[in-house]
């Protein structure tokens, strides 16, 4: 009997702790204006953001460059007060340390010695806080251009095309940030279903220890389960991890894998470059139903269905492929998937394992479906040359959105750039370039704000050609959580005689 994954309360609770930005908040103490409902919500910054990094390589010539932000107040404004950041190793060592908001910083580490990074941001330069670690491997076995954004920790994570088979080294990548033990439990669905851990092994719970990473083998967690596709589901039962999945894949690259948006009957997938010479879409349906799946490619133009590939069937709790190849053909686009039945939504995880170039000079990457954008979103490594860097904006369905997109000030120099960009309802435009900083030295970042219409889903694809290999990552951007809703409150002196 094939056991299948349930929606669990670690998932519910994953999307609150999304949600909130996992930030400590300060209700206002002032009373609502008058005229306003009475404990109506007001939207107010977030105090203290959480990130982690992963440790970025094994190999001895690796280059990675680390590059954080946070983003200057919502359309431009200064802001005003106090806030402190960092990232920094287990030892305590800081390793990225932004000064004000709204410029950038950077650093660099060569070599597999470069640890996983835990941080905190508070005060002024909390809301939105982010970093990127990029990663290149010019040769050997896992190289290649590997891209991750820093993740804010939580209990639920899912990543749709993973693997166990021979020629893959996929690892989990798990960061406790906190004080206390985290409990973390990994569980495997290929395409039959939940795959068995090996023999003599009662549990699968792994103990990561405070402030501190722990890598997980997939392959080592089953017997020779050697499948192309897998699903891996990492759960916490206590604590709180950053989880990132980092592939290698013989003759082909490596790249970070990014989890999935959460399960949803509906998913974008946005940031397929132009010139993928293969596409491979990877779905996983939790819970007790089958998923049928309408698939649509978005380009300049409008949405088409895939020629031979309109449609995808997901039995429920178990793992399902389909090779879309040659996908774009050419433009830059997102993969969107619906229910081939309206009324008949299933929720389901997705992530595409994305090709470029071919024979000895090919490169992986992969692009996960992603939340939207939301007010505002950032992707913090980017480079100014012309070719490097390309933005995917999609809007799959609602109405044309205006988007403003702020090109930070580089690491080392230059001045932030803005330009407001249009995306027509039903399409998806390519931006490149996008608008980079004037006379920018080192990387800079790139953030979007929702003017109006939407919802938008982008993504940046960034390209560090090496030896004639077109290296790449493409990194999403998601709602940078810089505000939440808090109640107002009013004094009620009735409280005190109930």
């Amino acid at each position: 009997m094939k056991q299948r994954a349930p929606l669990t309360v670690a998932a519910a609770t994953a999307a609150l702790a999304a949600a909130c930005g996992l930030a400590f908040l300060t209700a206002p103490a002032a009373a609502p204006a008058a005229g306003s409902a009475k404990g109506a919500a007001a939207r107010m910054p977030v105090e203290r953001s959480v990130l982690v990094c992963p440790s970025p390589s094994t190999s001895d010539i690796a280059e990675t460059t680390y590059t954080s932000l946070a983003p200057a107040p919502a359309g431009g404004a200064k802001g005003g007060g106090k806030g402190a950041a960092r990232l920094a190793t287990k030892e305590g060592k800081t390793v990225l340390e932004p000064k004000e908001p709204g410029r950038p910083v950077g650093a660099t580490a060569s070599g597999a010695e470069a640890p996983a990074l835990t941080g905190a941001a508070d005060g002024v330069l909390a809301p939105g806080w982010t970093a990127q670690q990029t990663t290149k491997v010019p040769v050997g076995q896992a190289r290649g251009l590997l891209g991750v954004a820093c993740t804010v920790p939580g209990t639920d994570f899912w990543f749709p095309g993973v693997s166990t088979a021979k020629g893959r080294q996929d690892y989990v990548h798990l960061t406790n940030p906190d004080d206390t033990v985290a409990e973390v439990d990994i569980k495997l669905y290929g395409p039959d279903g939940l795959l068995k851990g090996k023999p003599g092994t009662a549990d699968s719970v792994i103990a990561v220890e405070p402030r501190s990473t722990t890598k997980v083998l997939l392959s080592s967690l089953v017997p020779e389960a050697q499948l192309a596709e897998v699903t891996a589901h990492v759960t916490t039962g206590s604590g709180r991890v950053g989880a990132s999945a980092q592939i290698a894949e013989d003759g082909v690259g490596a790249d970070w894998l990014p989890a999935s948006a959460g399960p949803a009957g509906s998913l974008v997938l946005p940031g397929i470059p132009a010139d993928a010479t293969a596409v491979r879409l990877v779905a996983f349906a939790p819970g007790e139903d089958d998923a049928d799946l309408r698939l649509k490619l978005s380009g300049p133009g409008g949405a088409i269905s895939p020629a031979g590939n309109e449609q995808l069937h997901v039995k429920a709790g178990m793992t399902a492929s389909v090779d879309l190849k040659d996908l774009t053909r050419g433009e830059a686009g997102t993969l969107l998937l619906a229910p081939a039945d309206p009324k008949k939504a299933t929720p389901v995880v997705a992530a595409l394992h994305v090709v470029r170039g071919t024979g000895a000079k090919q490169e992986l990457g992969f692009v996960a479906a992603s939340a939207p954008v939301g007010a505002r979103a950032t992707v913090a490594d980017n480079r100014a040359d012309d070719k490097a860097t390309v933005l995917t904006l999609t809007v799959a369905d609602g109405s044309d959105a205006k988007v403003r997109v702020t090109a930070s000030p580089g690491t080392e120099g230059g001045e932030p750039a803005v330009k407001e960009l249009t995306v027509k309802a039903g399409t998806t435009l390519a931006v490149s370039p996008p608008p980079a900083p004037a006379g920018a030295k080192g990387a800079y970042a790139l953030t979007l704000e929702t003017l109006s219409g939407g919802p938008v889903h982008a993504a940046r694809t960034l390209t560090l050609p090496h030896d004639g290999t077109p290296m790449f990552t493409v990194q999403a951007f998601a709602d940078d959580r810089s505000t939440v809703s808090v109640p107002k409150a009013v004094e009620d002196p009735s409280i005190l005689v109930r």
